[in-house]
């Protein structure tokens, strides 16, 4: 059995540049199984930390191409803290440029892509996915050609992603006890919609390392075993009242979970 090897793509852009290099990497090591997770249009620190706790989580090797903002020092930084190997393939070499020519760089994220439509159809699933994260805008849910639902910390935006990189539009919803449900959820098609969830023990340790991971106490209010309990009691409640498919995304990858979302929708996996 091969060994597989985790990329994490992270771009303030498509990701194109590092997804080439991470190609061109697994093609020295044919004995090893190369999977390539994407996390494009990474522009804030909260997005970068979930992409890097995911990289974490799975073993994965980051590779990054952040061009904008502190992102990338930020990436440096809070990989060294949790000792994730992460690449910046992009920074040292502008800032070598702009030193020896006396030269500022743009801070532009992009790059020069294959414009044909298969280009398209993932940069629009991608740009969806963004646009529709964490319920920003319930119109998105009727859009959609899947609908995640899920508590904080159940992988609903890396599945978003992922799936986005398979031209598949998602809009996902976070689930928290006594909030409103968006109508636009009640309007979709149940086949269309995944409640996902996971073990209490597992929801609470990993909420336990983001804290720590933030430098605060472990032990809060949204790590504790009442408030978890409380959380998935609501979410499997309302998953029971709109007649979806439930997934466990506990000791999942995020592929393995993508797999079963579209086997259940009738999509082939295999269709790149």
């Amino acid at each position: 059995m091969s060994k597989t090897i985790n990329f994490y793509i992270i771009s303030d852009s498509v990701g194109d540049t590092a997804n080439q290099l991470a190609e061109a990497v697994a093609a020295q090591f044919p004995r090893l199984e190369p999977r390539y997770l994407r996390y494009p249009f990474i522009q804030t620190r909260e997005k970068l930390v979930e992409a890097l706790d995911t990289a974490k989580k799975n073993d994965g090797i980051v590779i990054n191409t952040l061009a904008t903002g502190d992102l990338a020092a930020d990436a440096d930084k809070y990989s060294k803290e949790m000792d994730l190997p992460c690449f910046d393939v992009f920074t040292p070499l502008v800032t070598a440029i702009g030193e020896k020519y006396n030269e500022k760089p743009t801070g532009i994220a992009g790059s020069v892509h294959d414009l044909n439509k298969d280009y398209f159809d993932r940069i629009s699933a991608l740009e969806f996915a963004v646009t529709y994260d964490d319920g920003k805008d319930p119109k998105g849910f009727l859009k959609a050609d899947i609908v995640l639902l899920g508590v904080s910390r159940t992988s609903k935006t890396p599945l978003s992603l992922f799936l986005a990189n398979r031209k598949l539009k998602v809009a996902n919803l976070p689930l928290v006890p006594k909030s409103k449900i968006p109508d636009e959820i009640y309007r979709v098609d149940k086949k269309k919609i995944v409640g996902l969830t996971t073990d209490p023990q597992v929801l609470m340790e990993f909420r336990r390392q983001r804290m720590l991971a933030y430098g605060l106490s472990a032990d809060t209010t949204y790590s504790a075993r009442n408030q978890v309990m409380e959380e998935l009691d609501f979410a499997n409640k309302l998953y029971a009242e709109l007649g979806c498919t439930v997934i466990n995304t506990a000791h999942r990858s995020i592929e393995e979970t993508a797999t079963l979302i579209m086997e259940h929708m009738g999509m082939d996996v295999f269709d790149n």
